[in-house]
């Protein structure tokens, strides 16, 4: 089968010819690829960011961690899984034993593996394995390339803005930071869960109407302050919440400048740093949050959630074999919500 294989750090994606996987556990799924999401992580893999924290997984890999597509092959502990049903994977393949995964935040697992991250084989494939564990049946019919975004920048933004619910009220003012791929998913989820003002800031005006026709109540253009004028021109006090899915540059600097006192900055995005005076975080009373990806019941109620009609994707479909070329897209910026790669 074809696969997009990382073979050294700092090149580009090589597609090639690779076997297709078999199943060799009870709870072994494999999966008929019908969609990948293209992640900005993954060009984040490729320069190599994740190598150290990852343990410094073995190449070449398959990359590719937000999948979607039909059942093919189960285990003997998976026969409740009929072939050619259309599934989401949660990204994580989880253990079920540990303390995490018993408490309901798998996400956490102390045995998990993160297919396209880790070294285990991911979905810029025709197919991929899987375990039971990872796999959301959807309703029959369902078009599941469409939805593979959702298994990774979806989940990640509900996460976070599921988080922030109880902090909100009408009256809060909460800035989404970056209208991209999660971020255009955060300003919908938002609107569907809380009552607050939502204001977007972004440096490409484009994004900016983008972002109210998703329902923002306002628009920063991200100039040479990163928006912390323009956001306080709209809150002179300063934000209640800043949701940060840029994470880096002066980006972090600027979210803390844009709150007022008892403000929280959440933080999805990453690559730069947090640099704040430690009086500060006292004198103001700063709450800082951090947000890995989200927990299976949490992608479960996503997909309830754009069932309804509350949240969707903004996506272009791309030919697997153009993933070298929607990867130097997406480092430039031409990717308007999330490309997605199909076989």
């Amino acid at each position: 089968m074809k696969a997009g294989r990382i073979h050294t750090y700092h090149e580009p994606l090589l597609i090639e010819e690779i076997d297709e996987p078999r199943i060799e556990s009870p709870t072994d799924v494999i999966v008929k690829i019908a969609g990948a999401g293209v992640c900005r992580t993954d060009l984040h893999i490729l320069d190599g960011i994740w190598r150290e924290a990852l343990g410094d997984p073995s190449l070449p890999y398959t990359i590719g961690h937000e999948n979607a597509g039909w059942i093919e092959e189960v285990g003997t502990a998976a026969r409740h899984l009929k072939k050619g049903t259309p599934v989401i994977l949660h990204p994580l393949m989880t253990c079920g034993l540990c303390p995490a995964c018993r408490s309901g935040r798998d996400m956490y697992c102390e045995q998990g593996r993160f297919p396209g991250l880790d070294g285990t084989n991911g979905g810029y494939a025709e197919y991929l394995k899987t375990s039971v564990r990872a796999v959301v049946p959807l309703a029959p019919g369902t078009d599941p390339a469409l939805l593979a975004p959702f298994a990774d920048a979806g989940i990640t933004a509900y996460h976070a803005v599921k988080r922030l619910v109880p902090l909100t009220a009408p009256g809060v003012s909460i800035v989404v930071l970056g209208i991209g791929g999660l971020g255009h998913f955060a300003l919908q989820l938002l609107r569907a869960l809380t009552p607050a003002t939502v204001i977007a800031v972004d440096a490409e005006p484009s994004r900016l109407a983008w972002a109210e026709e998703l329902g923002a109540h306002a628009g920063v253009l991200a100039g040479s302050d990163n928006g912390v004028s323009g956001v306080r021109r709209l809150c002179p006090q300063g934000a209640d919440i800043v949701l940060d899915f840029v994470g880096e540059s002066a980006t972090p600097e600027a979210a803390v400048a844009m709150l007022q006192k008892g403000g929280t900055y959440s933080v999805v995005g990453y690559g730069g740093q947090v640099r704040v005076p430690t009086l500060d975080f006292v004198n103001r009373e700063l709450t800082v949050m951090g947000n890995l990806v989200g927990t299976y019941r949490e992608l479960c109620e996503l997909m309830e959630l754009n069932r309804q009609g509350l949240v969707a994707i903004s996506a272009q479909q791309f030919p697997l074999a153009d993933a070298p070329r929607v990867l130097e897209m997406l480092a430039r910026g031409e990717i308007r919500g999330r490309a997605i790669l199909v076989p």
